[in-house]
């Protein structure tokens, strides 16, 4: 499909008047398309799953993220926040998850534009549309979406809305930690045993880790953040001893970042090698996972060459993420046969041919599914590749809030400027810097 066969959109029809525009998450894409939509006149609603908004980002609140300020605010949510007193930060500051959730979701999730349209403690379980299966194509475009929604005393009901956003993100769903992307023989009788990325080693989970061995797999920034942590956790007299688990030959995402335009992730890849040669973590590279076994109340991670295995007391998951397609069972998707990104997005961001943080500029277009007015926004949008910002996210709604408007000169003129990440993990992906 191009920009040309696209016309304008659908949303006048009569059983559509009146109806809101739903957007699954309360993270940040889903409140900045919030603020979008309401900058534009157009009614919506949001569903979050966590009992408050950016329920996801304060599981991993700990972690100072790579991205100043400057990027982490998304304009129409700007201008939403102005008139109620809001300080903007310092521009060129590092913020924690915490401090982005504190100084600027929350007050921009309490403001009269967006509060009356904000549910909490619902879960989207499906989307699909009022009466019609996946099946049927007659008057698809003029019938309302249904959202099923699990209410939080474990009631159900359905909502209807004229298009949906969903910007639920990826953190509740990791990758596996077997290497052919299932699940390692073994797992349930050790997923006691096993975290997700970004535990708060330090934190709240620091009686958890204190005086074990901890391996943690998987070779990108979120493993770096928590090797860091726990070597800290062992400087500070804990007894704990780190072994960091990767599949190739080098975590070339975290080590070969020099070039990196965001300084904070840059220094990642100096800091961790210096605490691999001082002995401080031990790598076991070209290790791919086949089984897990409780021996003697510990864990051996089994490879796939013969003998091969690591004992250890727990594993930290930091694989990465991958969508969660479930609840769109019952929606028409287009989606990359590799990466599960949206079609047309796949080729900028698959890790295989492309892994810089430059992401040419990209919208409502390449976004939209066979399903029409639904788009897959933010971290969902990228599927299972690494590397998204959250200023992409915050074009992306930009964009689709213009189109849903019916501005398609604005929906159109995408600009988007992103930090490289000096980072190209394949020789396939020479130049793309």
């Amino acid at each position: 499909m191009t920009l040309a066969d696209l016309a304008m959109p659908t949303l006048r029809d009569s059983r559509l008047d009146g109806l809101p525009v739903a957007i699954i998450g309360a993270g940040p894409i889903g409140l900045a398309a919030a603020a979008q939509l309401h900058e534009r006149g157009i009614e919506f609603a949001v569903y979050e799953a966590g009992n408050t908004v950016a329920s996801s980002m304060r599981s991993w609140g700990h972690i100072s993220l790579f991205s100043p300020w400057e990027f982490l605010v998304d304009p129409a949510a700007r201008r939403v926040l102005e008139p109620t007193g809001w300080g903007a930060p310092n521009a060129s500051r590092l913020p924690s998850g915490s401090e982005v959730v504190e100084r600027y979701l929350v007050p921009l999730a309490a403001t009269d534009a967006l509060a009356p349209h904000i549910t909490t403690d619902a879960t989207v379980e499906a989307v699909s549309r009022q009466g019609m299966d996946r099946t049927r194509s007659s008057g698809r475009d003029s019938t309302p979406f249904v959202l099923r929604i699990l209410r939080s005393d474990g009631t159900r009901d359905e909502v209807l809305a004229r298009a949906v956003i969903d910007a639920s993100g990826t953190y509740a769903t990791p990758n596996t930690l077997g290497s052919s992307g299932l699940d390692p023989l073994g797992l349930p009788g050790v997923a006691d045993r096993v975290s997700l990325a970004l535990p708060d080693v330090l934190g709240s989970e620091r009686d958890r880790f204190a005086g074990k061995h901890v391996t943690v797999v998987g070779a990108g920034h979120s493993a770096a953040n928590t090797l860091l942590n726990l070597v800290e956790l062992a400087r500070q007299g804990a007894g704990t001893t780190v072994t960091w688990l990767i599949r190739n030959r080098s975590a070339v995402r975290v080590l070969g970042s020099e070039d990196d335009d965001l300084q904070a992730r840059a220094s990642l890849g100096a800091r961790i090698q210096q605490l691999v040669e001082a002995g401080e973590i031990t790598v076991v590279d070209r290790f791919e996972i086949a089984k897990v076994e409780d021996v003697a109340g510990r864990i051996r991670i089994f490879g796939t060459r013969d003998s091969e295995h690591v004992d250890t007391d727990l594993i930290v998951n930091a694989t990465g993420f991958r969508p969660n397609l479930d609840l769109l069972r019952e929606i028409r998707l287009d989606l990359d046969d590799i990466v599960e990104a949206p079609r047309a997005l796949a080729p900028l961001i698959d890790p295989n041919v492309h892994s810089c943080g430059t992401v040419e500029p990209h919208g409502f277009a390449e976004l939209q599914q066979p399903e029409p007015n639904f788009f897959i926004a933010g971290m969902k949008s990228y599927g299972r590749a690494p590397t998204f910002l959250l200023a992409t996210g915050y074009e992306q709604v930009r964009s689709i809030a213009a189109w849903l408007a019916g501005d398609l000169a604005s929906a159109r003129a995408v600009e988007l400027s992103l930090p490289a990440t000096g980072v190209c993990s394949t020789t396939n992906a020479a130049g793309c810097c």
